[in-house]
């Protein structure tokens, strides 16, 4: 027996594109209290963080007090023993979610020493689905100071150069969330530089950022709020507002003194 075609709902005006502040520091990255175990060893204690859009958060921490973890676990590279990451407010399939969303920098620059610096980068662009692979390859390159090195392999790049490319890297497909272990170590004072712009460029174009560093001055420049971790646990938690260097550095010498 056939059915009548169902009623067709009346036209509706399209909702309005949300404006600017609307979509201002909307949450992209939750970790909900994330605990990390190495069998008996605890490198993490129910650590609860927010990274939201245009926000940037310093991870502060003395050797040992588990901000490489902390970031491999926010990366996806890491399973959390306990707790869970939310992406854009979901906890399902937060892995799969973060890959294309992350811009992440360890210790390890994740490059083939075989290839070149522009093949490098052509082989993450089209695994992470960046358009126009060679020419996003090139760009970055040279936003990098490394044009002229394009077509050298990674093998024979200083300590610094491999940096500047690594960071080059992550943060070729424009990523969401930004995601940097101790990222000035080997540049120098133009290689800084130059991270500074892009990250100030990515944060005003919406990012969101972590950034482990034992550099005090760069919170004030780059991040409106700073965290402390320390044995695993975060001990502090706020704002860098009207804060100097010295400021900084004494607060995070307080907190780390009362956690030992």
């Amino acid at each position: 027996m056939a059915h009548a075609p169902a009623p067709v709902p009346p036209l509706r005006p399209a909702a309005p594109a949300p404006s600017p502040a609307a979509t201002a520091h909307v949450a992209l990255l939750e970790l909900e209290r994330v605990g990390k175990a190495f069998g008996r060893r605890v490198a993490l204690r129910d650590v609860s963080l927010v990274l939201r859009r245009g926000c940037g958060i310093a991870l502060l921490g003395p050797n040992g007090a588990g901000k490489t973890t902390l970031l491999r676990v926010a990366a996806g590279l890491m399973a959390p023993t306990s707790g869970r990451l939310v992406v854009d407010g979901s906890p399902r399939a937060a892995a799969v979610r973060l890959r294309r969303k992350v811009g992440y920098v360890g210790h390890q620059g994740l490059l083939y020493d075989t290839l070149t610096a522009r093949q490098n980068l052509a082989f993450f662009a089209r695994l992470y689905g960046a358009g126009g692979a060679e020419r996003r390859s090139r760009e970055m390159l040279r936003r990098f100071g490394l044009e002229r090195h394009a077509e050298r392999r990674v093998a024979s790049f200083s300590r610094g150069m491999r940096q500047r490319l690594a960071l080059a890297r992550a943060l070729l497909h424009a990523p969401d969330i930004l995601l940097l272990d101790e990222p000035y170590t080997g540049l120098d004072a133009e290689g800084a530089q130059l991270l500074n712009r892009e990250l100030a460029g990515l944060l005003e174009n919406g990012a969101a950022l972590l950034l482990a560093t034992h550099r005090f001055e760069v919170p004030l420049a780059l991040a409106a709020d700073v965290a402390v971790l320390a044995g695993g646990e975060l001990r502090h938690a706020g704002p860098t507002t009207g804060m100097g260097a010295h400021d900084l550095a004494s607060l995070y010498d307080r907190v780390v003194a009362c956690s030992r």
